[in-house]
């Protein structure tokens, strides 16, 4: 079954310094891990009155299955890939993975 792992990031402290970093390094660096078939990148919505979700960005990295995805993590790709998320997800993260059920 296709796996996803999922980045869930929260409201950085400085949006401008997440944003600067986000593409060039998470979404680039998260292309680089052996077996990743898709990247799909959303910000999220704010509320209706405008303040923040508790979430701000998201990044779903797509597997043939969960043996794939979780030998990908091993490697040293995902190894850069987490330091920079450290550096980054100054407001938090979460990361998850997932059966994909459907198309």
């Amino acid at each position: 079954m296709p796996t996803k792992i999922t980045f869930i990031y929260d409201n950085p402290t400085d949006p401008a310094a997440f944003e600067a970093g986000y593409a060039a390094g998470q979404v680039e660096l998260a292309s680089k891990l052996p077996g990743v078939r898709r990247i799909e990148t959303s910000k999220v919505w704010p509320k209706e009155d405008g303040s923040p979700t508790p979430a701000y960005r998201m990044v779903d990295l797509f597997f043939d299955d969960y043996d794939a995805a979780s030998a990908a993590v091993t490697t040293a790709e995902a190894g850069a890939l987490v330091e920079s998320v450290k550096a980054i997800a100054t407001g938090g993260v979460r990361i998850v993975f997932a059966d994909v059920e459907g198309t």
